[in-house]
């Protein structure tokens, strides 16, 4: 049965809490939550009395498609997919046989974040951390393992975009090409299966410097929800790969809550997987994305997701 994008982010409330990248162990990623419950009483008590309240402290707010994806809904029927990672699969099924609206549905205000400064400013200083736990890296890097063209292969070209001073790549894994796109020098310089690295602001210059048709490969992880660009991102993304070249888009439920965009801090797992589908579906040349739940420990460890596709042939 066709998943009616509305239904699937129909009857649920959108998440009220940032997870943040925090220094704790995996159990307690879920304390890292941030409690918004005084902030939102004080929030409905400005709105009450007049008073403008923040954009990012009203429930709900942040997520223009709601309206639109509930009128599309109607009585389908369609399963509802909710946003838990006890939910195995239900991330998976998100991005099959989706009706897409004919625009894109989300408005500007859907990338505007609580810190709205330079993010030059906030990755000035090197964070020489991991920020998803060691069973969630296990499983990405053996994610990597099974779809990664072979070590040593000749020609092959990677981009890790959004990349720091660790790539999660299986070990040994080398290339004449694998190119590190960040903010932060110092990291990327310690990053030792880079052959090169590019500091830059995606959200200040989307336009990738590099030329068409370029790379195999390009990664990201747990990245992906702080892009306010992401339509021009998808869209150079799809200008740099080789026909058929792949794009992984890998995330958990952490994050830098200040900095992600305000449609991601407002809903949930199987959201996300929905939101970076629908980057690929409208920057066009993509063939139809699909959701993986690579999640080693459900409930115990950080959940992981991946969103992937590759660029039509034709493209």
């Amino acid at each position: 049965m066709t998943n009616r994008l509305g239904h699937t982010l129909q009857q649920k409330i959108p998440v009220f809490a940032g997870v943040v990248a925090c220094p704790f162990p995996s159990k307690f990623s879920v304390a890292c939550a941030i409690d918004f419950a005084p902030q939102l009483s004080r929030t409905l008590k400005n709105r009450n009395s007049g008073r403008r309240t923040p954009r990012r402290l009203v429930l709900g707010i942040g997520a223009a498609l709601w309206g639109q994806f509930m009128s599309m809904a109607g009585n389908s029927g369609s399963k509802s997919f909710l946003a838990s990672a006890r939910q195995k699969g239900a991330v998976e099924q998100v991005l099959k046989n989706v009706e897409w609206p004919e625009q894109f549905p989300f408005k500007e205000e859907d990338f505007q974040r609580f810190d709205e400064s330079p993010d030059t400013l906030f990755y000035e200083s090197p964070r020489f951390v991991t920020h998803i736990d060691d069973p969630a890296i296990a499983a990405l890097t053996k994610y990597y393992s099974e779809v990664f063209p072979p070590s040593n292969t000749p020609g092959v070209a990677i981009l890790d975009m959004c990349s720091s001073w660790v790539s999660h790549f299986p070990a040994g894994y080398k290339q004449d090409r694998i190119v590190g796109m960040g903010l932060n020098e110092e990291e990327l310089k310690r990053n030792p299966v880079l052959t090169n690295y590019v500091v830059q602001d995606l959200n200040i210059n989307p336009k990738l410097p590099f030329e068409d048709n370029s790379f195999d490969v390009i990664t990201n992880v747990v990245s992906v929800d702080y892009l306010t660009k992401p339509l021009d991102v998808f869209k150079e993304m799809r200008r740099i790969l080789k026909p058929g070249g792949l794009v992984i888009m890998s995330f958990s439920n952490r994050c830098f809550w200040t900095k992600a965009i305000s449609v991601w801090t407002s809903t949930g797992d199987a959201d996300h997987a929905m939101i970076v589908g629908s980057y690929f579906h409208y920057a066009g040349g993509f063939e139809p994305p699909q959701a993986v739940d690579i999640s080693p420990n459900p409930g115990r460890s950080d959940p992981m997701y991946i969103v992937h596709s590759r660029k039509l042939a034709t493209a």
